[in-house]
């Protein structure tokens, strides 16, 4: 079996991990309707449950498949080392996140769940910075419409992100609790959503048979 076939199945085995990770976390979502409350309530709520083990699960197989795509790309020389060490970041953040459960701020701090909030902030934002660093030098060659996709999401996934961050600012200048500042539960969801898309975009274009080429700009 030649590396480009081999390539080319890893993109394809990241795509369905992406998804069969996807599916379990919003198979919990709906299971737990009655008790976590989606608009208000943020995803990483399901480590805290009964079902733990299969929100981790769901998670880790999102973050492998992730890293699949990431390293298939930086295969085919359709990503850089600075766009794959993003990948990775995200990847990582993920499975922090599962691993250090969510923590309830308003009895006070607590360092697992200050870990948590750490690395689900770098994980959200390096994704978005991973596929914008991708994708960017691809956009205007021909026959990469994923490329183009995968950017505009990439856009919209940053501008989710400085949102949340402009909101948690305005809130604790007007001394309100962050996590009382916006429905955290249905804007992470829209996030996620929008992510999750820019990743798809990006796995399309790693499985895709055509021969990789010379970017016309750098690929950082």
């Amino acid at each position: 079996m030649g590396l480009g076939v081999a390539v080319h199945r890893g993109a394809r085995w990241g795509l369905v991990a992406v998804y069969v990770g996807a599916a379990v976390i919003v198979a919990l979502d709906l299971l737990r309707l009655d008790q976590v409350d989606p608009i208000r309530r943020t995803i990483s709520e399901h480590g805290l449950g009964p079902e733990a083990w299969v929100f981790g699960l769901g998670v880790g197989i999102l973050a492998a498949g992730s890293a699949l795509i990431g390293l298939s790309l930086a295969r085919r020389k359709l990503a850089g080392p600075v766009g794959t060490l993003a990948m990775m970041v995200w990847s990582v953040g993920l499975l922090v996140t599962a691993t250090f459960h969510k923590h309830d701020w308003s009895v006070g701090p607590s360092l697992s769940g200050s870990i948590h909030r750490t690395a689900s902030f770098a994980a959200f934002l390096a994704l978005p910075i991973a596929v914008l660093i991708i994708a960017h030098p691809w956009r205007r060659i021909e026959g990469r419409r994923p490329a183009v996709v995968a950017f505009l999401f990439g856009v919209v996934s940053v501008a989710w992100v400085v949102g949340i961050a402009t909101m948690v600012y305005l809130g604790a200048r007007s001394g309100t609790a962050w996590w009382q500042v916006m429905p955290l539960g249905l804007v992470e969801r829209g996030l996620a959503v929008t992510e999750l898309a820019s990743l798809t975009a990006l796995g399309v274009w790693g499985a895709r048979r055509t021969p990789a080429t010379t970017a016309p700009e750098p690929v950082r």
